[in-house]
């Protein structure tokens, strides 16, 4: 067995798991970059092998819904939803509660990087101007925006990877998940506002919160073609892909708004990230390591075939080397059939332990610190770890019905 592929693969989830090497200025998706590099230069694995490696399938369904979550941004819908949240006549739990239906239901269907991304600032403001303390409702938005993305296949970019690979129902997962995911938003709301009783009121200054604002016709228009799209997924007589690929070809179809502006808005960062690391694992898993690993772990009594292991497992990895790559490894061991509910809810729900835990974490922490509210890891902690071991004991008695 070659010993650059293992030295390679091990340098990669390496840089997965710090976030860099130092002290070379890469981050996560340099790494994936570098290290599909370096196999392709000492021709450990040559560029057809490399392209024949890339799940051309994912990417497209990731960037073709990128797309129709950069129509929505751009056409102020994510603004106008969150102002009126904002500025609703409750209660703060029952604002909480709000924001809480409303994040998880637009990251079920959306990218949830830029439902958090857009909403985040707004919340800022409103709670501002109404004297609301808004760490609690970020807090929620983020957590919210991870439960919710867990409810479907295309809530993310693992669930996205999980569903192409497994080729899995949309209707059958939504079904399954979906009763993990209102009990745990449950969960969510009641450890927010358990933490936060008595202490909701707090002044914070009045940002100035630059955003798209509300245009009908081009909002109308991003709905529609999510609502046409999600029917077609629940049919399932269409690629999933190339129907999203058609969604986004119909929105760049625009008068009014650039594709350059649209397109900007596309996390290319993230595709590069997918594109490494398919060249990199295809490489560990061709030259026999994957089996390797896999029989030390079986010989210290760790079986990843085993529905319980693997769950535990995915969840332990997506907070060290993130959940994207954390699938990605997991993934030649999803033999049993009900892998892709295992794969998404723990991988997903496991996001929401600590800041570093999803990128829709770190949205929020650094959209507040921008506008003057500071949300230590220390206080996303304290909700974080909580939410994130309830919700995944529910998911795990609730999986464990299926096998």
């Amino acid at each position: 067995m070659d010993q650059l592929v293992l030295v390679v693969f091990l340098a990669v989830y390496l840089g997965m798991l710090l976030g860099e090497i130092p002290p070379l200025a890469l981050d996560r998706t340099g790494v994936a970059i570098l290290g599909a590099i370096t196999l392709v230069a000492s021709e450990r694995i040559t560029p057809p092998m490399a392209w024949e490696a890339v799940d051309v399938s994912t990417l497209a369904l990731l960037a073709g819904l990128m797309v129709v979550s950069a129509q929505l941004w751009l056409s102020g819908f994510y603004t106008a939803v969150a102002r009126k949240l904002a500025a609703a006549p409750l209660a703060p739990p029952a604002a909480l509660a709000a924001v809480l239906l409303a994040a998880a239901g637009l990251s079920a269907v959306l990218v949830n990087d830029i439902v958090c991304l857009a909403m985040a600032p707004i919340l800022v403001e409103g709670c501002a101007r109404r004297g609301w303390d808004p760490v609690p409702f970020l807090l929620g938005l983020a957590a919210a925006a991870n439960i919710g993305s867990a409810a479907t296949l295309i809530g993310n970019p693992q669930n996205m990877l999980i569903a192409q690979k497994l080729a899995l129902s949309f209707a059958g997962y939504f079904f399954r998940a979906l009763p993990v995911v209102v009990a745990s938003l449950g969960v969510l709301w009641a450890v927010l506002a358990w933490q936060q009783r008595g202490l909701w009121y707090r002044h914070t200054p009045i940002p100035q919160v630059s955003a798209p604002e509300l245009s009908r016709y081009r909002a109308a228009k991003g709905v529609l073609v999510m609502g046409v799209l999600l029917v077609v997924f629940f049919l399932g007589h269409w690629p999933r892909d190339v129907a999203a690929l058609a969604a986004a070809g119909v929105l760049l179809t625009s008068r009014r708004m650039a594709s350059r502006d649209m397109l900007g808005l596309v996390d290319w960062q993230l595709l590069a990230l997918f594109i490494g690391l398919f060249v990199v694992n295809h490489a560990f898993l061709e030259t026999g390591w994957m089996g390797v690993f896999l029989g030390k772990l079986a010989s210290w009594g760790v079986a990843l075939d085993h529905p319980a292991v693997l769950f535990w497992a995915s969840a332990l990895f997506s907070n060290l080397v993130s959940n994207v790559p954390a699938v990605m490894l997991l993934l030649p061991s999803a033999s049993h059939p009900a892998s892709g509910p295992i794969l998404a809810l723990s991988s997903t729900l496991a996001g929401n332990l600590l800041v570093v835990g999803s990128i829709a974490n770190i949205i929020v922490v650094e959209q507040a610190a921008r506008l003057g509210v500071e949300i230590t890891a220390k206080t996303h902690a304290r909700v974080g770890v909580v939410v994130t071991l309830v919700t995944l004991a529910l998911a795990f008695a609730w999986v464990s019905l299926l096998w």
